[in-house]
Formats: C-alpha cells, structure tokens, sequence
C-alpha cells in the first residue's frame, strides 16, 4: 500500500558523512550522560516499598502522590491497577526507616489527607480470618482499605537488573545472527550497530532528564530494538531486490533507490504506530507516560537510524552486489561442441 510514490530517488547518501557524524556525537553524549548521572532506577531495582490500597471510589492519585511527597517521598509511584479503586504504591527505600515504618507512615498520612483514621479490623476471605488496616470516617465508613504490603529488598532489584541486561544481550545476539544468516556479515553488524546506537540514546534521554527507569521503561527499550531491526530488515530487503533488477546502479544509488522506494510504507507504518504511543502518552496517565516516552524517542530514532546509520554503515563497510548475490557460472564455450 503506498499514499504516494516519489519518481526519482532522494540522494539520502550523499549526506551520509555529515549524518553520521551526528549520530556519533548524540552517541557519545548519550554515554557520557549515562557514566556521569546515570540512570534514575525505580523500586524494581533498588528495593523498596510496595503497598496495595483499595478505595470506595475511583482514586485521585494526583492526591496520593502529593500525600506522599509531603511525607518526604520525591518520587513515589502510583498507578491503577486492575480498576480504577485499586491503587498500587512503590516507594524508594528510605534508609532511616525500616519498611514497616515507612508503609504505616505512608497509609497514616493518606488516610489523613482522606479525612479519616486508620483502625485495624477482622475480613472472611476464601473462609479465613484476616486482618486489615482500613481508614474510617469519623462515622465509620470506609475510605481506604490497605490491602497489601512487600518489602522489595536490594537483592531482588540486582536480580531483575541483571535478567535486564541478560534479556537484552540475547536479543541483540540473535538479531545479528538472524541478519547474517538472512543477508550477509556486513548487513549484520551494520544493522546491529544501528539499533545499539538507538538504545543508548533512549537510556541517554532517561539519564539526562532522570527520567525513572522501571521494568515497562526496559520493556520499551526491547520493543524499540525489535522495531528498529523491523525497518532496517525492510530496507535490506529492497537493496538485495534492487541489485537484483538494476545491474547497472551503483552500491549509491543502489542504497539512495530502497531507501527512496520503501518512504511511502515507513510513513505509514510509523505514523500508525506513533498515533497509538501518542495516546498513551497523552491520556494513559503517570503510569504509562514514560513507557510511551521511551517509545516515541524510539521510534523517531528508529527511522533516522535505518536511513543514516544502518544503510550508512553499509555503504561504508563496502557491501557491494556479489555479497547478496552470488554470480551465475558461465556455460563452458566447449559444452555442446562436438569432437
């Protein structure tokens, strides 16, 4: 499907140099933010807090999290989770205080900003006896019910740090021996070294910003390596078919022709894709907004390195048309003669 179809080929490659450069100083920006702040971790991996509440109601969590902030708390976490009254709360370890302390004191302070006082009360649930800390009014309704409380301790955040990590060395690793397999060695790296240079630039916004990088965040960052080697594979593709119908292009214009060729299917497939991410940025709330800003960084950076970074690459690593396409054996000039 194409809205529209361009005659004759952008010269993408001529400017391929000043391009690269580029990337390459966004790259090394990208590092050194990432060496001199780092990353601002949520309480996935540094430990910490979790509480469950349930309300009556739907939860104001702007409230919550200002509750909370006022007890000391700069960056709490709260989302909805399952419905609208089920709210769940994350918050960064707190070394004065052990985590029993911290949950009471945060449930204290938002049962008071609820007009309430906590009070402990006996529930059947599945035919047993449980105890819950609930939040009253003054005649006896109840305003919030604190349903869960886990201490996520620094070990457990190391473990979900390192399966991180080992999740996006076997992606990488399979990526590039899917593109070797499927194109040729230089292809491989190229496109590998493209995506890599996505993926610290997004960790390089979350650094320089001190965004929060949680589990979703990384989540994003694995969905974004996918869709870029999606549109680097889509470019490859084109190139081998042109090589294939244009003996007489070169590996320039070659490459400047694919690029040119697939603008039409980039545009839509990306644009679909953003009008989705832009809605979750805009409506989907706290809980969401930086999955979608890690997505939308992504995706933006996810065409510029198809077109200037990956192709580029290949270009510059000499990929020529003998390396897709292996070259047809003359006959014999003596087959058919006769003796």
């Amino acid at each position: 499907m194409e809205f529209f179809k361009i005659k004759r080929d952008i010269p993408f490659m001529r400017h391929a140099l000043i391009f690269n450069v580029i990337s390459a100083l966004t790259f090394v920006a990208a590092v050194f933010f990432l060496v001199t702040k780092g990353l601002h971790f949520s309480v996935e991996f540094t430990g910490g807090t979790v509480m469950e509440l349930r309300y009556p109601h739907a939860a104001d969590q702007e409230k919550i999290r200002a509750t909370l902030r006022g007890i000391g708390h700069e960056a709490p976490e709260v989302a909805s989770f399952g419905t609208a009254q089920d709210v769940m709360l994350r918050l960064p370890p707190v070394k004065t205080a052990a985590g029993a302390t911290v949950s009471s004191e945060a449930f204290n302070a938002i049962c008071a900003s609820e007009g309430g006082a906590p009070k402990q009360v006996t529930v059947t649930e599945k035919g047993q006896q449980v105890a819950r800390t609930t939040c009253a009014n003054p005649v006896g309704a109840e305003l919030v019910t604190l349903q869960r409380v886990d201490f996520v301790g620094p070990q457990v955040g190391d473990e979900l740090a390192t399966d991180g990590l080992n999740a996006l060395i076997m992606v990488i690793v399979g990526v590039v021996i899917y593109l070797a397999v499927r194109f040729e060695w230089k292809f491989a790296v190229a496109a590998i070294l493209a995506n890599l240079h996505d993926v610290v630039i997004i960790l390089g916004f979350f650094a320089f910003f001190q965004w929060e990088f949680s589990l979703t965040v990384l989540a994003a960052v694995l969905a974004v390596l996918g869709y870029s080697v999606n549109e680097s594979v889509v470019i490859f593709d084109r190139i081998r078919e042109t090589f294939r119908k244009q003996r007489k292009m070169s590996v320039t214009e070659v490459i400047d022709h694919a690029i040119t060729s697939t603008i039409s299917r980039t545009i839509i497939t990306h644009a679909s894709t953003q009008m989705m991410v832009l809605s979750m940025l805009l409506f989907g709330g706290p809980s969401l907004h930086h999955f979608a800003l890690a997505l939308t960084i992504g995706i933006c950076f996810g065409i510029y390195s198809s077109v200037f970074v990956a192709a580029a690459l290949a270009m510059w690593f000499g990929v020529k048309r003998e390396d897709l396409i292996k070259p047809v054996k003359e006959k014999d000039e003596t087959d058919g003669a006769v003796v």
